[in-house]
């Protein structure tokens, strides 16, 4: 479906919340002439650059680096064919490079097999519930339990949801591929999207118009080139999972059937009932199981990034993975690492993803020294199911409506976008005293709403009601939802349903330019992770789905390319990261007792609670302070023990989550107006000068006081009790330095014109 694409004219950079580009190892420059050196980075400004195919939009921003526009792929085939977006370039570069590297590593490896060529058995995934079920006929993917210390691989992906998948499936054509997830394949946010994803395929509609549609729901803090991009490559994309063999709702005539949902003009999202999460999660498993250069790492907890210096470059080098059902670790060492992980709505008591979403991976990111973007905006779905005021619950049965790692049952944008109203419990239909979109405003607008009238009436819930449409439309549309809520004695179709605002979405995340790339070299981030610059201050609906499968898509052809830079320039540093491993002392793993285990636990809901009270729907400085100071606490607590300990997945969550909900609170605190997701009673109104991302890339030592809230494992005599009343000698296996060079990354973050 690629194309290719010339662009030779000049292209000014409009500004960017980070300047300071990175740099060539001298080892490229005097030993190379071929192109795809990631080490250098290429001016905004320069001319006659190829543009591959993966970047569709001409008046889009290209990422080309070293002296030539030809970039290498990794291959296994001795003779394997040029890729179709990469025509014309031999594949010798990489493959002399990767020969290279596995001399340099034989000494610390096997001596009877490459660590490039080395592969798991095969093993299906263990069944899981709610993963979607293979179609028959359709292999599990190549499933591994780590039983050394070190792997190698040319591309390591954190994640395996829609961004994840799509990124391995691409790689996998020129090398290696290592898929870790921390728990079955299918967990994680996609298979639980219910609504769809968007795509302009419709004659009536327009890419302008959905870029616009983007633009006012995001009130115009979104990166204008990430949004352009994203609705313009979208489609091909789209279509291209039908061709993994995802099925979704047609028409009659046998066309795509469009939906329509909040926020959007036109009908344009693509939706397999209401379960299109599902379908598409399943479709790429499917594809990745028949895919014998993918390698799926089940129940791995990716603990921390390789960090190292080249030269005064920062490099990502892989990840120390830990094994939670082995309990052991392993280092996984590959030149590029794609963050997919996900987002951290574990941070919030009440919320719609699964309880992977712990934000491990901007956590990770954070404290590997790369920026992160707009962490303020927390997208609030308006409408997820209140089960205690359902049928079940008012028998008298606790467990109604429970769901999993604290999950609650999203009510898809798509009821509201088919016709269903909003009520309070008086019956009274509120959304016209609110906005004159009614009923289709955009997410924030509604949940507000909808928190507005509840409190003002002392209301536990709305309601939403689509019993006045045809009940053969409303369970072909919304099958999943309607059996969940007859499991809960609710029939959609005659009865109202209870909804609340819940925790869905992050907007902010692990700041990336255009094609995935970090400002550390050879990590890359797509999905819900990154802040790509698409959704600015809010999401708009099914915009989720889309960002990770382009953006994916994006990443490809610069990740090659900096495979083949690394291992031919960072060789060394690869090296002696696999020889380096050392899982002894605290990098070891290490159970938590039922006393430390009830710890974690009562930390976490100490930090819902400061969450919600601080950076919820609606917040205040004085709350948002106050919660901060609290979080500091907990931040230097959990960060003494999870250095001192040992590792456990307790502890790695629980740190990850406190870094993420201090760079919520410290950016919502910086933000001195309400815009999209954040809203602040203390400054109601949306201010023009205040249109720029808010951006932290420094230590969180300059934004706390930790000195007030400083403290060591050996002066927290309870929590030490607790944890079985002894610690090791603190120790980490990575290896990082100072210094760190920022990469200018392809999009504009400041100078934004509402």
């Amino acid at each position: 479906m690629a194309v290719a694409a010339t662009m030779a004219s000049t292209t000014a950079a409009r500004g960017s919340t980070t300047s300071n580009g990175g740099r060539a190892c001298s080892a490229c420059s005097r030993g190379s002439t071929s192109g795809g050196l990631l080490g250098s980075i290429r001016s905004r400004r320069a001319t006659s650059l190829v543009v591959p195919p993966f970047v569709a939009s001409a008046n889009s921003t290209p990422f080309v680096r070293g002296s030539s526009s030809r970039v290498g792929p990794s291959t296994r085939a001795a003779a394997a064919a040029p890729a179709p977006f990469l025509s014309g370039r031999s594949a010798q570069p990489l493959r002399r490079a990767r020969q290279a590297f596995d001399t340099l590593t034989t000494a610390a490896t096997s001596p009877s097999s490459s660590p490039f060529r080395h592969r798991h058995t095969a093993g299906p995934y263990p069944a899981h519930v709610p993963s979607p079920a293979p179609r028959k006929g359709a292999a599990a993917v190549g499933s591994a339990s780590s039983g050394k210390a070190v792997e190698r691989y040319d591309f390591l992906v954190l994640g395996t949801g829609i961004a994840g998948l799509s990124y391995a499936l691409k790689v996998a054509e020129y090398g290696r591929v290592a898929l870790v997830t921390k728990a079955g394949v299918s967990e994680g946010c996609t298979a639980y999207a219910q609504g769809g994803i968007c795509a302009v395929l419709d004659a009536q509609d327009s890419v302008d118009a959905h870029v616009r549609d983007t633009l006012v729901a995001g009130a115009f803090l979104n990166d204008r080139n990430a949004v352009e991009v994203v609705c313009r490559e979208g489609p091909r994309y789209v279509l291209e999972l039908a061709k993994f063999g995802a099925e979704f709702t047609r028409q009659p005539s046998g066309g795509l059937h469009l939906t329509r949902e909040g926020g959007h003009s036109a009908r344009r999202i693509v939706h397999a009932a209401d379960a299109t999460g599902a379908e598409i999660e399943r479709a790429l498993v499917a594809a990745a199981a028949a895919n014998p250069n993918i390698t799926c790492f089940e129940h791995h907890l990716a603990v921390d990034l390789l960090i190292d210096e080249v030269e005064g470059v920062r490099y990502c080098l892989g990840a120390d993975v830990l094994d939670q059902h082995g309990l052991s670790m392993t280092r996984f060492v590959a030149p590029v690492t794609m963050l997919a992980t996900g987002g951290a709505g574990q941070l919030y008591p009440n919320t719609t993803n699964p309880g992977v979403s712990t934000g491990d991976g901007i956590a990770m990111a954070y404290r590997a020294k790369a920026a992160v973007a707009n962490m303020e905006f927390v997208q609030f779905h308006p409408t997820s199911l209140y089960a205690p005021a359902t049928p079940a619950a008012a028998a008298g049965n606790p467990a109604a409506g429970a769901l999993a790692g604290g999950r609650s049952f999203l009510i898809t944008e798509a009821v509201r976008g088919e016709g269903g109203l909003l009520y309070n419990t008086g019956g009274e239909r509120f959304m016209p005293r609110y906005d004159e979109r009614l009923e289709l405003a955009p997410r924030d607008v509604v949940a507000r709403s909808i928190q507005a009238e509840m409190l003002g009436r002392g209301d536990s819930h709305a309601l939403l009601d689509i019993s006045h449409k045809p009940p053969a439309e409303v369970l072909a549309h919304f099958p999943n939802i309607a059996a969940h809520c007859a499991r809960l004695g609710l029939d959609i179709t005659k009865d109202p349903i209870p909804v609340v605002p819940a925790q869905h979405y992050l907007c902010g995340g692990v700041q990336t330019g255009l094609l995935g790339e970090t400002h550390v070299q050879g990590l890359y981030a797509c999905g819900e992770v990154a802040c790509s610059g698409l959704h600015g201050a809010n999401r708009l609906a099914s915009n989720s789905l889309l960002e990770g499968l382009v953006f994916a898509n994006r990443a490809v052809g610069a990740s090659v390319a900096h495979a083949e830079h690394a291992m031919r320039c960072a060789g060394g540093a690869l090296h002696a990261a696999a020889a380096a491993a050392d899982f002894s002392g605290s990098a070891a793993p290490r159970a938590l007792p039922p006393s430390a285990a009830a710890w974690v636990a009562a930390k976490r809901e100490e930090l819902n609670g400061l969450m919600w009270r601080g950076a919820g729907i609606v917040r205040r400085q004085e709350d948002m302070k106050r919660a901060l100071q609290s979080i500091a606490r907990l931040y230097v607590e959990t960060r003494a023990l999870a250095e001192s300990y040992g590792v456990s997945t307790e502890l790695v969550e629980l740190r990850n989550l406190v870094t993420v909900g201090e760079l919520v609170m410290s950016s919502a605190l910086q933000r001195r107006e309400s815009r999209g997701g954040h809203y602040c009673q203390d400054y109601p109104e949306t201010v023009p000068q205040e249109c720029r991302a808010t951006v932290i890339n420094t230590p969180v030592k300059r934004r706390l006081d930790l000195a007030k809230a400083a403290t060591t494992v050996g002066s927290l005599p309870s929590a030490t009790k607790l944890f079985g009343g002894s610690t090791v000698a603190p120790g980490s296996p990575k290896r990082s330095g100072g210094g760190m060079r920022e990469r200018d990354l392809l999009t504009t973050r400041s100078g934004v014109e509402e």
